[in-house]
């Protein structure tokens, strides 16, 4: 079973998977309600990582891996705000404090994927949740793709050279006055995602490795065990090169930091 989320009404759709030795093939249309501050994801592919010539480019950030989705999945439209995290954990623990529509941070990767946990469960028994799907965190490749967006420059906008263009995108170390900002101020990308490039960085499902495996990769999950998880966006203390579409760090899962948050992914849970 495939699901297909139809761009407009009405929509007008061919089968051209159907084989040409089946008599009949059913179909079922459902009607659902778009989960709020998510956005759909259709499947596809792109290329991962950085071309060797990127500037600012970094070793970690190849070899360049040819990535296909065979499934779509809804993608956070903002960074976590305080106020949701909040509202599932009874805590705020970030540094930030005075306006709950900043992003969440001094959250750890084990924070990040218990709020996940905890916001299925609440949407679960609220009756608001798609069967068979769950919260998580996006996987480093899913995070990606999403941040650039049908992309293959080095931000969602653009090359942008000598970074001219940033500041309408992005909170970072030149800009942020030494701290985070209301989530979705900036333009959003292409697919509507805001706060991709800074702000915070955000948590990944992936163990970091310093490199990719090359080649071409369906569906991929998370990585090979590490010692610490991905990181990826820039944040507002960061520099402008960290905030690049393939730019990625890590950090111990542990161990939480004024300046990384998280955005949730709503996917199937197999």
């Amino acid at each position: 079973m495939s699901t297909l989320v139809l761009p407009s009404s009405p929509f007008v759709l061919i089968d051209t998977n159907l084989p040409a030795s089946a008599a009949r093939r059913f179909y079922r249309v459902t009607w659902d309600t778009p989960p709020p501050k998510l956005v759909w994801i259709n499947p596809g592919s792109y290329t991962m990582g950085s071309p060797i010539f990127e500037q600012d480019r970094a070793l970690d950030e190849g070899p360049q891996t040819a990535i296909t989705f065979t499934q779509g999945f809804w993608m956070g439209q903002f960074q976590v705000s305080q106020a949701e995290y909040l509202a599932i954990t009874g805590v705020n623990p970030s540094s930030f404090a005075g306006d709950l529509n900043r992003p969440v941070e001094t959250v750890s990767w084990l924070d990040a994927t218990n709020y996940c946990a905890r916001l299925t469960a609440a949407e679960k028994l609220a009756g608001r949740l798609p069967a068979g799907y769950a919260y998580r965190l996006p996987t480093e490749a899913e995070w990606e793709y999403g941040a650039r967006a049908g992309t293959t420059t080095r931000f969602s906008y653009g090359d942008d050279p000598d970074y001219s263009g940033l500041a309408n995108y992005c909170w970072y170390g030149s800009n942020s006055g030494d701290t985070t900002h209301p989530v979705g101020q900036k333009l959003p990308n292409p697919w509507g995602l805001y706060d991709m490039h800074g702000n915070v960085w955000e948590w990944c499902l992936d163990w970091y490795s310093p490199s990719y495996l090359g080649g071409f990769l369906i569906d991929p999950l998370s990585g090979l065990l590490g010692s610490e998880r991905v990181v990826r966006g820039g944040s507002w203390k960061g520099l402008n090169r960290f905030c690049r579409s393939a730019s990625r760090s890590s950090g111990d899962p542990a161990v939480p930091g004024p300046n990384v948050g998280f955005r949730v992914v709503l996917a199937p849970t197999s």
